[in-house]
């Protein structure tokens, strides 16, 4: 009788089944709280794009157009013509050497707008090819960190080679090698220096690498002040060079993402990983690796996070209709994005002012971005500051072409360019938390080559808009609010944890379908 009783009492409450761990868990048991040793070996990861930010915008100074005058020697020549190329040589001459430009060194002025904007229309066409070819690299074969020193050294090479160049066609030839080995620079840093922290400081390395971003676009001003009178070449050495110091000092200093090897099965190599990472931390491993070992880990994770193929990652995306809609999301929003943080840089060039306090002013936009970018990251709707931020950015960069030359219509390009650098900064942290790890730097690579395909028309848009404003800031305008529309149809991801393998994403796609709002239970299961 007592048994008969007591059976209902036993078997009335139904438990659960035990969830095993998973790897973001695993990672933060081990490595303990993040200290501030590795949190610097993570910002010093994130100075890479200092160097990417160089090599992106360096074309402003090196192949921008120099001021003319008239010598006297022609009376054809007068204050009131617009272009020299129609008047007979020595007629007109260049306000400083011809050295300092690729455009006067080469008279490309009455080339056409199409030469002209060749040499950056290849960097940004390298660093397309680059995006697509290299950015499943860093998920299968090679790693992020492997992936991000072959990024940085080529990189750094082509600049270097590029200061020899002869003529315009081996120039523009080499930035598209710059721009290749470019592609996977700020892909790979980006992505690293987030697995390689806590959750706690996810959000501060990823900002500070745009911070980063934004010292490298600032010394530009300063280097080509400096060189003003001298050659163009001189740029590149300057940049060049430290580039590939940097890649000695990261060789040494940096480690392979944990939660990379983890994912790709390497679990011996991600013990010793964790146990640097820990020891820099303050802590020491003693257990057994029991935990590490009962991750939800399995054949099928190592085969979706690339496997012997290259390629398994795209398509582990492709026959995921989630995961298809989510990319094209946001792909399109961040091509109306690259559009004008690209293209903005380059058109200082129409605004009628000081060139070196335009590209300045630009930069120091840049900062604010960054600051307002960490202090809101844990704060704001990813989806929302998407649409509002390229919606802003887009009237803006309309008001451009209405508002005459002046300090109005600088300051209208400075708040769409604002405006766009944070977008810039929420879309790249929306990307890393929209995939799973055995995807994300694919998935964020791409992401990036549509930043980098707005970039390639930029240079066109930006030749073309120095006879009519519409077709540079109007274009830009009406492509950056249209597109960033697109958000709208992208899930909400603040506060939610970050999946390691496509089918514990597509499980949560599932449950929030399934879930009601007031299902607790249901909910505290998406965190």
């Amino acid at each position: 009788m007592a048994d008969t009783a007591a059976a209902p009492l036993l078997t009335s409450h139904k438990t659960r089944p035990a969830k095993a761990p998973s790897i973001d868990d695993t990672i933060e048991t081990y490595m303990g709280a993040t200290g501030a040793l590795q949190l610097l070996k993570a910002v010093l990861l994130a100075f890479a794009w200092a160097f990417d930010a160089q090599q992106v915008f360096i074309s402003v100074f090196t192949d921008a157009e120099p001021q003319w005058h008239c010598t006297g020697a022609d009376a054809s020549c007068s204050a009131a013509v617009a272009s020299p190329c129609a008047l007979p040589p020595g007629a007109w001459a260049w306000d400083r050497p011809a050295v300092t430009s690729v455009v006067s060194e080469w008279s490309l002025k009455c080339a056409g707008p199409a030469l002209v904007s060749l040499p950056a229309s290849s960097f940004f066409a390298g660093c397309l090819a680059g995006g697509f070819l290299l950015t499943t690299l860093a998920d299968s074969l090679l790693g992020r960190r492997k992936m991000l020193l072959v990024s940085i050294v080529s990189m750094s090479v082509a600049g270097v080679l590029t200061a020899f160049s002869p003529n315009v066609w081996v120039y523009a030839a080499l930035r598209f090698m710059s721009g290749f080995g470019r592609s996977m620079v700020g892909t790979c840093t980006l992505v690293l220096s987030t697995e390689l922290v806590g959750k706690r400081w996810r959000d501060t390395v990823c900002v500070a690498g745009f911070f980063c971003f934004t010292l490298g676009f600032l010394s530009l001003p300063a280097l080509a002040y400096t060189f003003r009178e001298e050659s163009w070449r001189n740029m590149y050495l300057w940049t060049s060079v430290p580039s590939l110091c940097y890649s000695i000092l990261f060789y040494f200093l940096v480690q392979e993402s944990p939660r990379w090897l983890l994912v790709r099965g390497r679990k011996q190599d991600a013990i010793e990983t964790l146990q640097q990472i820990a020891s820099l931390n303050g802590n020491s491993i003693t257990s057994s690796f029991s935990m590490l070992h009962a991750c939800t880990m399995n054949n099928d994770t190592a085969e979706e996070s690339g496997g012997d193929s290259v390629f398994a990652t795209l398509h582990s995306m492709w026959e995921r209709p989630w995961a298809l809609r989510r990319l094209a999301a946001i792909m399109t929003a961040s091509f109306g994005v690259g559009m004008v943080y690209y293209g903005m840089p380059l058109n200082v060039g129409n605004l009628g002012s000081n060139l070196y306090l335009s590209v300045t002013y630009n930069a120091l936009a840049e900062l604010p971005s960054s600051i307002l970018s960490w202090l809101l990251m844990g704060r704001i709707n990813r989806r929302s500051s998407v649409i509002a931020l390229t919606g802003a950015a887009g009237v803006w960069s309309l008001a451009c072409v209405v508002i005459p030359q002046g300090a109005a219509r600088m300051a209208a390009e400075l708040l769409s360019f604002f405006a766009t650098c944070t977008a810039f900064n929420v879309i790249m942290m929306y990307s890393i938390e929209l995939f799973p790890t055995s995807v994300r730097n694919s998935a964020v690579g791409l992401v990036r080559q549509a930043l980098v395909l707005g970039g390639v028309a930029a240079p066109v848009l930006v030749a073309l808009g120095r006879e009519r404003s519409f077709l540079s800031f109007g274009v830009f305008g009406l492509v950056v609010g249209c597109f960033g529309m697109f958000a709208a149809c992208l899930p909400e991801t603040r506060g939610k944890g970050m999946s390691d393998t496509m089918d514990e994403e597509e499980h949560k796609e599932a449950a929030v379908a399934a879930c009601t709002v007031d299902d607790a239970d249901c909910n505290s299961d998406l965190v």
